[in-house]
This record gives C-alpha cells, structure tokens and sequence, in this order.
C-alpha cells in the first residue's frame, strides 16, 4: 500500500507542475516551493544554500532557503523552468506557492487567570518565554510592549531586529526582542488577484511595521503588558492586560495590507523562528480557498512539524467559516487548532420603532449619538436587488435613503463599508441584519455613523415593521459596556466547525477560546475600522474573529511552558484540552450562537479553555515525533511523503497502524454507515501523570444513546516508580438504536478522577460511507 501511496503522491505533484504548462505559450513567473532530499547534497558544498544556488539557479530566481523545518528552496519558475528543476533526482515534492487569509481587556479574569495565586504566579507571567507571531507586523510604541522593569532578554535568544521602512534596531527591546519581515512570495507574485509585484509604500511598511492592526493586535492579546487602564473610545475599559504579559515577542510579519499571506514567506518564518529560538508560534492565518489540503502539500502544517518536532508550541485558527460543518482548518494534530468563544462581557444598543418596539443589537458607535430622535426607516432591499439589500458600493440611491436610518443585509462587502456607503448616500444611521447563515451571533464594530448589528430573528422584525407600515421611523440608542453576561461562553457562530475533514479520527478544533469583541492594541496606520476613510486614531482596537482565540492559547502555552519547562507541545495542548470547560457560566451545557441550541465536540472541541485548571491537569496525553509519524504511516502515506513532513527518512511498520490510536486527549470513533447491528472499535491511550505521585484514578463515563462504553482497567493506580499507564476503551455501537444528531455524530465523554483532577475526554461516534 505505501508504495502505492507514493506513486499517487508522485503522480499529484506532477500534475501540480504539470496544469501549469498545459498552456504552452503562458511563460508567466510562479512561485514554487520545492522539498528537497538532503541526503543528495554533495559534500563539496558547505551549506544547502551553496548547494541550490550552484545547482539551480541557472533554472530558477531563488527567492528562501529553507534548512530547519523543511530542506529546500521557494523560487520563482516560468513553467518549463518548473518542468525541469522537477526532474532533478533530489527533489521530494513541489507546490505552487498559496495565498493565505488572516482569521479575522477582560478576557484574561475570564480564562481564570488571578493576580495572587495560580498560573500567573506560578509562571511569573510568562516572563522567560518567547512567543513567535506570524502576521501583519507590531507598531512598538504602543505601551503594551513596554520593556519597563522586565530582566534581560533569555541568552538562548539568536534573533534579529530587522531594519526597514519606519523601523529600526531600536524598536526592538527586551520585551520585543526580534522582529522580521518576508515579502519575497508576495513581490514574486505579479498579478495575483491584483496583489504582488512590489509592496505598495503608499499603504504598506517594507519593515517589521503594521500598517493593518491585525498583528498588534494578536501580539498584545498573547502578551501585552499588564500595566495601565484601557479602552476603544469608552467601550471595553479596563486594565489593559495580555495573557502572558511578560512573556517575549519575536514578530515575523508575512502578511501584508489587503494583499494576505503566501505560503512560501510563510514557510521561510517557520524556519527563522525555529532558529532564532521561540517557545511559542502563534498563526491566526488559514486557507484562503476554503479547502484543507494534505498534509504534504500544506507548508504551515510542514512548517509546524518542523517546529513541534522541536519543541515549539504552535497554536493555530481553526478559520471564520462556521457555522458551516466541515469548516474547521489547520488540520494537523501536531498543531493546536482554536475556535473562538465569547465572554461576559456585552457592549449593547436597542433600536427603537415607531410602534413602540425595542429590539436589541450590539454596537461600538461612539460619534455623536442619535439622541432618541426619530427618522425614516428603509431597508432598499425590498426592491429585490441583491446589491443594494447588502448596501455593496455606489448602490444605494441618495433620493431613497438621504436622512434615513437604513437596514441593510449582512454578507459579501466588510460589515463596516456598509455603513460608509449609507453615510456616502446620505443615511444617518444603519441598522446590520444577519442573514439566515450568521443566525444570531454578533460582533461589535466601530462603526463611522449610528448603527445597531442585530440577529436574524431581530432583523427580520425590523424589516416586517418598514413593510408594512407606511411610515416607518426608529431610533438607535447606544449602551457601552456591560459585564457579567449570561450565558457564556457561547460558541461565535463564525467560529469553524468540525468534522476534521482530512481524518475525521482527529476531532478539529481542539478548544475554543475567547475571540468574540477583544480589546487589544492597535496600529496608529489606520482607524478602527481599517477604512481608507477612517481617519480616527486609537490605541486599543475591538476585534472578533478565532484569529483573537488563536493568540489566547498562546499565551496560555506561554505561561504553562514557564511553569513546566520540561512539558512538551503535545502535554501542554493536552492540559488545556481536557480542563476545558463544556459548561457555561449558567451552569448550563455551551450554547451555539448560531442555532441558540446546546453546542456539540463538533463546535468546541474539547471545551472552552480554562487556564485555572491547566497549570495542574493531574495526567496528560504526551505525543513524540515516532507517534505522528505513526499516524502518518496510518493514514497510507508512503516513506518518501512522509519525509516531505518530517525532512528525515522514515519506514512505517509491516503491521498498519491505526489512525484513531494517536495518544491524542480526545477519540472518535468511525462507523461505516452500511454496517447494521452492533459494531465495535477499540481504542488505545496511555496517561502520564503529572501530577501527585501516589495517585489513584476512577473512570467516570457519559455514554451517547445505543453506545455502550466499556474500559480497562477501569482503575489507575499510579506510584513513584509507575508514571505512565495504558488503557483500552472499546466502543461498542447498535445502529438500531443510536441516536445521531443533526451533525451525524452522537457525543459523549470519558473522564479520569482522583478527587482532585478531572481529566476528561470528548468522545464523538459518527457514521462514514463506504469507500
């Protein structure tokens, strides 16, 4: 089978080249990224570089050299030239080079974390580790990335503070203590989507700078200091505060304003990081096209491995498609894939109708208030128009809404232009409606003119209202902030969902955590809004999206990583996975915002994050490199795929593994939907305790309806000497009687107890077709 596995892999990378000369006469530079067998390398040269400049570059324009997750190069082909480096015997694999999408306070207090005791305390906040964030650039005047009373920067650090346009070697400092940008991809790309060609420097930094806000905002909220109040223009005030806010920021900004992110520069800062010696990867970036691809041909999962492998944390977006089945991304279980949550925190606005009514919205308007004042109400969608239902540019008709308040659609242009339409149209305030597919999940924005985001339900009876009266009027009023809402978490219904659509074995995301209306800092570039026209200024920005949950898990790896320095990428993941949280603050089951129904594995994962309970998870699921390699022998990849991954030559065993027999914090089971009667799977996990030595652990089990569950031993008993233990759990399934939910899986869990640990596991059983 592995055989046949490689020659398939063969057969798709040449047909990756291949599609592209299909047009003879199209000569037009790509990028390509090209996996390299190293073992090919002449001694005569010193360095892989030395290598592929001297052997390549009569072929190609050598844009990255990669040697420490991946060996190889990234070069700018026209397609004969790609047809011919391809046929050197060293090369492995090769792809064309993607365009990627960015996944786009009190949250802290939220997650559990307390001033006096827990894991800040335990880790000094985080203070001797260094978080890598992979997007937009850092503005580092801002003072969450004050270096005030922090130690030196840890001597391990090999890193640089890159110069260029707006930044010098003195923007770095001890708190952030390298920065880097890539660009080659992206100026190697002319043409693509319009983007490419050159950084445009009217808009842009050529330098670690952020001209988009996007990455100082992930950076602080992994890591801001934790030092002085805060707030976006009223709303959101508080002490401003990342997770881990002493830990250390490495910027590797390879995402550029309005232009994404291309996997070559993105593969280039994987390996920079890994060399300049981060802890942490934070990359709130996915695909773009909406399709996960294999793991061999996914250069941020490549990427990953090569910084797991070492060590590195590296928390990843699960993606804003939801709530979509099958949307979730960065799919490798080497990587830890977060969905996005809200918390107890609100920031309302009521609409107001002529008759009386008063429907209520979210808003972070803070111009001039309508001051109860009644106007017009329309919503031009009623003419049928697509475009002018969602207020797109240049199509709304001034005569139509000039001194009106106007309902549009939510959908297709950014929620924000809507708003400057209707004010260029005349509009004196907006009323944003979901549609069917947002449900009634909300997010705030700091809108130019008077406008009040509401659900589908809310929307649907403000539209019912302008049809059916001959005068329709309403006003918005505007409520700042509000604390202690109930119920949350919520899932956000942009957050992705599951099932892992690559190996549904592994359950995708792994856990949710705060990415719903986040306070963090923002650049001085561009107004909150990210507008053209948007010409306010503000220090903190409030921003929803799992890009905001990714770098929360971030810091939390940060501070764990401080308290266990000797816990691996895998133990870390594993102690937020099975502390996380599955009810909500109500003390009620997690509600999807996007159905208001109880939410599901599906949604969460494991749970929403709860870093009280992480810092002591009593046992942890661990995973080495042989154990992913194993599932990559498992899922059929041959030898020479595999080495595409791991940059070494491996040999998967003559005896198959079985995927779903990663020692991973969650199991899911497969049943094939031609099977009746009763069906059963055996799974294998083994459990290190980390926690008290002597320890003894009692099952407790939540089985779905028509799945019996049973364990053994069904009773841990760990010593000094005995710090590892295995046990088999064998679902057992009678199609006659399970119960399958809408998602078509039937949920449940295992739990692990000593009286003080609570060590839990979701379990997800679902029905396949046949191959």
């Amino acid at each position: 089978m592995a055989a046949t596995t490689s020659l398939l892999f063969f057969l798709i990378i040449t047909t990756i080249i291949t599609k592209s000369l299909s047009i003879s006469s199209d000569q037009t530079s790509k990028t390509y990224i090209f996996r390299i067998d190293s073992s090919f390398k002449p001694t005569i040269f010193p360095t892989h570089y030395h290598w592929y400049t001297s052997e390549f570059t009569e072929s190609a324009t050598i844009l990255h050299v990669y040697d420490q997750v991946f060996h190889g190069f990234s070069a700018s082909l026209t397609p004969s030239q790609a047809a011919s480096v391809l046929k050197h015997p060293s090369i492995l694999a090769a792809f064309e080079d993607r365009r990627r999408q960015l996944h786009t306070t009190r949250s802290p207090q939220f997650l559990g974390l307390r001033n006096q005791r827990g894991l800040w305390s335990e880790s000094d906040y985080g203070s001797d580790v260094i978080i890598g964030v992979f997007d937009t650039g850092i503005w580092p005047e801002r003072r969450s990335f004050s270096d005030l009373n922090l130690g030196p920067v840890p001597a391990r650090w090999k890193g640089v503070c890159q110069a260029g346009v707006r930044f010098t070697a003195t923007n770095c400092n001890r708190k952030i203590v390298g920065a880097r940008f890539f660009s080659k991809g992206h100026e190697a790309a002319p043409g693509f989507g319009g983007f490419g060609g050159g950084i445009n420097e009217t808009i842009e930094f050529k330098s670690p700078r952020d001209a988009d806000g996007h990455g100082t905002h992930t950076a602080s909220t992994a890591a801001g200091r934790h030092a002085f109040k805060a707030s976006m223009e009223g709303y959101a005030a508080g002490i401003a505060k990342g997770v881990a806010p002493k830990a250390r920021v490495a910027v590797y900004k390879v995402c550029w304003k309005g232009a994404g992110c291309f996997d070559s520069d993105i593969l280039a800062a994987f390996d920079a990081a890994v060399t300049d010696g981060v802890d942490v990867i934070s990359i709130s970036i996915g695909g773009g096209d909406g399709v996960s691809s294999p793991y061999y041909l996914d250069p941020i999962a490549i990427g990953a491995y090569g910084a797991v492998s070492r060590g590195v944390f590296v928390s990843s977006s699960a993606g804003n498609d939801g709530p979509n089945g099958m949307s979730v991304t960065n799919l490798a279980p080497w990587l830890t894939t977060v969905g996005a949550g809200t918390i107890d925190r609100n920031f309302p606005a009521d609409i107001v109708l002529g008759d009386g009514r008063k429907l209520s919205g979210v808003s972070l308007y803070a111009g001039d208030p309508l001051k109860g004042k009644m106007y017009p109400l329309v919503y031009p969608g009623k003419s049928g128009m697509l475009s002018t239902s969602l207020c797109m540019e240049n199509s709304l008709d001034p005569a139509v809404v000039k001194g009106k308040i106007v309902i549009c659609d939510r959908g297709s242009n950014p929620r924000v232009a809507k708003g400057l339409v209707v004010k260029k149209a005349g509009g004196v305030g907006m009323i944003l409606a979901n549609g069917a597919s947002n449900g009634e999940g909300l997010v705030g924005d700091a809108h130019l003119i008077p406008t009040c985001a509401v659900g589908t339900s809310e929307g649907d009876a403000v539209k019912a209202y302008a049809a059916s009266n001959p005068t329709p009027t309403a006003t918005i009023n505007f409520g700042l902030t509000v604390i202690g809402i109930k119920p949350a978490p919520v899932v956000a219904s942009f957050s992705a969902r599951g099932p892992n659509g690559l190996n549904p074995e592994i359950l995708k995301p792994d856990l949710i955590a705060p990415g719903v209306n986040i306070l963090a800092a923002w650049t001085d570039a561009v107004g909150p809004t990210g507008l053209d026209l948007d010409t306010r200024k503000t220090e903190f920005n409030i921003l929803s999206g799992t890009s905001m949950a990714c770098p929360h898990v971030s810091g939390a790896a940060a501070l764990l990583k401080s308290a266990h320095p000797d816990w691996s990428p895998a133990a870390i993941r594993s102690a937020m996975m099975t502390t996380a949280n599955v009810i909500d603050n109500d003390s009620h089951p997690m509600i999807d915002e996007a159905t208001g129904k109880p939410s599901t594995p599906y949604d969460f994962g494991a749970g929403h994050l709860n870093l009280d309970l992480a810092l002591d998870p009593g046992l942890v699921y661990d995973l080495t490199n042989d154990d992913y390699v194993s599932f990559l022998c498992a899922i059929e990849y041959g030898p020479k795929t595999i080495q595409v991954i791991t940059r070494t030559q491996v040999n998967c065993p003559v005896r198959k593994p079985l995927p779903e027999n990663l020692n991973y914090p969650s199991i899911a089971a497969l049943f094939s939907s031609a099977s009746t009667g009763v069906s059963s799977k055996m799974f294998f996990r083994t459990v290190t305790n980390v926690g008290e030595a002597n320890a003894v652990y009692n099952l407790k089990v939540e089985a779905p309806k028509g799945v019996t569950i049973s364990v053994k031993p069904w009773k841990l008993v760990f010593t000094e000497k005995v710090r590892k233990l295995s046990y088999y759990v064998t679902l057992t399934v009678d199609t006659k009687k399970v119960v399958l939910g809408n998602s078509g899986a039937a949920f449940g869990s295992l739990s692990w107890m000593d009286g003080k640990h609570v060590v839990r596991s979701p379990i997800v059983v679902t029905q396949i077709d046949p191959l």
